[in-house]
């Protein structure tokens, strides 16, 4: 066998990284991980180093290089080789295969997800669940929701008992290292308030010093209030509880002065209490930044940019005055802009695919089934008194922006 110098391997290995792109880009990537991994295996077999030493014969003084090197008779793939290739499938491809998006939400919180009197799930999460389905698949009702408890939601997704997480959840830091998700764009941007008894005297957070504040437990409220009691120097006892419907019950009972949640979430609570909405009153104040938004399991960005579009859609259907009233008057718009978010022809050349793995129509189909972003909120969340405010779009000086469907 020859022996290879190190001036051989650079040699050697700036052939390969050399190779013509479009030879590799003709290979489908498993043929590309087996023709990398075979070109590793060379230069290990040929001896190559690293190590900066001699350049004269690399085999060790005293030592024969073998006169014959035999391949196994036979080789085996590792026993996991069919799970790797089976990890490179995407989420996207499994949810068209089943024909059912798996949407994990809630069924007790007014104006996000409730059920209405036949069972059907209604409200602004539960819209955006449809969202998904109709991007994904075509089908605004092939949807299942998934109704989970606060504590159980991102082992459901980490689990794959659901496929992504619709449930007026905080995207934070520490969630987004530590709870395997991929948080996508807002849905809502929401802050944290306290809410009281409309005769306890109280007219501001400031005016609540030994007091004891209800949250829900395992949410980011928890922190939330220990953290603005400290910036604020007041004693307040954080207790939480396990459900809304404790800390409800608490309440009425007298063991809390103050309830804090999400603003839009008080107010939905707010519209069913057991003595009427008069009977509580939301602070002013807002004191944390909850952007609520869908998540995915990490490590699938093929899903998470389809979820993510899917969400885009009802942003710029707004943006462009597309609803689902007045969609199919825009059948025969000039505006090329519109025609590629509606997956038209445009200005006589094919209808633009812009790889996400979605149907060309899907923007369509979102708005037509389901509605444009403005549409969802006034149906769901605008009954309760919640205004656009910061969820208005950008042009209207709010934060709901849509990159560029192009």
């Amino acid at each position: 066998m020859t022996n290879w110098l190190p001036g051989d391997c650079r040699e050697a290995n700036e052939r390969f990284v050399g190779t013509d792109d479009a030879e590799w880009g003709i290979m489908n990537p498993i043929t590309r991980r087996a023709a990398a991994a075979l070109v590793t295996l060379t230069l290990v077999g040929a001896a190559c180093t690293s190590d900066g030493g001699s350049t004269g014969d690399s085999t060790p003084a005293g030592t024969d290089a073998p006169g014959e090197t035999t391949a196994p008779g036979a080789t085996t793939a590792p026993g996991d080789t069919v799970e790797v290739v089976q990890a490179d499938e995407s989420k996207l491809d499994a949810v068209q295969s089943a024909g059912v998006f798996k949407c994990g939400t809630r069924d007790a919180l007014p104006g996000f997800a409730t059920l209405d009197d036949s069972g059907e799930h209604i409200g602004f999460d539960s819209d955006f669940c449809r969202v998904i389905a109709a991007a994904v698949l075509g089908d605004a009702t092939a949807v299942d929701m998934v109704d989970l408890e606060t504590d159980a939601r991102f082992t459901a997704l980490q689990s794959g008992e659901v496929d992504a997480l619709v449930r007026n959840t905080t995207w934070t830091a520490s969630r987004d290292g530590n709870e395997g998700a991929t948080f996508l764009q807002p849905t809502f941007y929401d802050g944290q308030g306290m809410m009281v008894a409309s005769d306890s005297g109280f007219a501001s957070i400031t005016d609540m010093d030994n007091v004891t504040i209800c949250v829900a437990q395992g949410t980011t409220t928890e922190g939330n209030a220990a953290a603005e009691a400290t910036r604020l120097g007041l004693a307040w006892e954080v207790r939480p509880f396990e459900n809304v419907d404790l800390i409800q019950e608490a309440f009425i009972a007298g063991q809390c002065d103050g309830w804090s949640s999400d603003t839009s979430q008080l107010t939905g609570l707010r519209s069913v209490y057991p003595d009427g909405p008069d009977a509580l009153v939301i602070l002013p104040e807002v004191f944390s930044k909850e952007p609520l938004a869908p998540a995915v399991a990490d490590g699938d960005t093929t899903w998470a940019q389809a979820v993510n579009w899917a969400i885009f859609a009802t942003i710029q259907g707004e943006e462009f005055g597309i609803t689902s009233e007045n969609i199919d008057t825009f059948a025969t718009t000039a505006d090329p802009n519109i025609q590629k978010f509606l997956g038209q022809v445009v200005e006589g050349d094919a209808v633009l695919d812009p790889g996400l793995g979605l149907p060309t129509d899907f923007a369509y189909q979102v708005i037509k089934q389901v509605g444009n972003y403005a549409e969802i909120f006034d149906r769901n969340l605008a009954p309760l008194g919640l205004e656009r405010g910061v969820n208005a779009l950008w042009s209207d000086g709010g934060l709901m922006y849509s990159p560029p469907y192009r």
